[in-house]
């Protein structure tokens, strides 16, 4: 059975002023895109009926880079939310606590991550990761490589894809994260953590 494309959580244009509706849209077209390729390539074999998550832990070559791509892209997606739902806040609860703990509070956190998405050069993503001990950590990651092949647990994707920002922010990255910030979606971000063992 063909993957399908997850629709946005939230209009095209939900995101203003801090992405535009045609920033958005082009994006989007690039993950149906990768959907289209991902259901072409594994029509007839035995990753056929597997889940898009399952597609790309399996896969190598072309066809992980496009479900690699299209996994990231998802969840960029719903990391992200209109600001009249809540944008521009700041995390609460366990998941402050765990940035407290690790990056000694939010501002450094997010000094953090930004000095990562700006020092890399090129396509690619940055993410805040829960460890398995629990710990969070921030790491970046090359064109389609994507954590969801590793140990470790993505919380929150960053898209440094040109065709995140280039559109309203062309070649000016800091601008994109100052707006990107404005709109992530705490709460979700929150409920991808793994819950305490018992």
């Amino acid at each position: 059975m063909p993957i399908e494309t997850a629709a946005l959580p939230y209009d095209r244009t939900a995101l203003e002023p801090h992405l535009s509706g045609d920033a958005v849209e082009q994006h989007y077209a690039l993950l149906v895109a990768d959907i289209e390729r991902v259901n072409a390539l594994v029509a007839g074999g035995p990753l056929a009926d597997a889940s898009l998550e399952d597609v790309v832990r399996q896969a190598q070559g072309r066809l992980f880079e496009h479900a690699a791509q299209a996994w990231n892209t998802d969840l960029y997606w719903r990391c992200l939310q209109p600001p009249a739902a809540g944008g521009n806040s700041e995390p609460a609860g366990r998941l402050a606590e765990a940035l407290t703990a690790g990056f000694d509070d939010f501002a450094g956190f997010r000094r953090q991550f930004e000095a990562i998405a700006l020092r890399g050069f090129g396509a690619g993503w940055v993410w805040l990761l829960q460890r398995t001990d629990g710990r969070l950590a921030i790491a970046a990651t090359a064109n389609a490589a994507t954590p969801l092949t590793g140990p470790d647990r993505p919380l929150l994707a960053c898209s440094l894809w040109q065709h995140a920002y280039y559109l309203d922010y062309q070649d000016q990255r800091e601008k994109y994260l100052a707006a990107w910030w404005q709109l992530v979606n705490w709460r979700y971000v929150a409920s991808r953590m793994a819950k305490p063992a018992a």
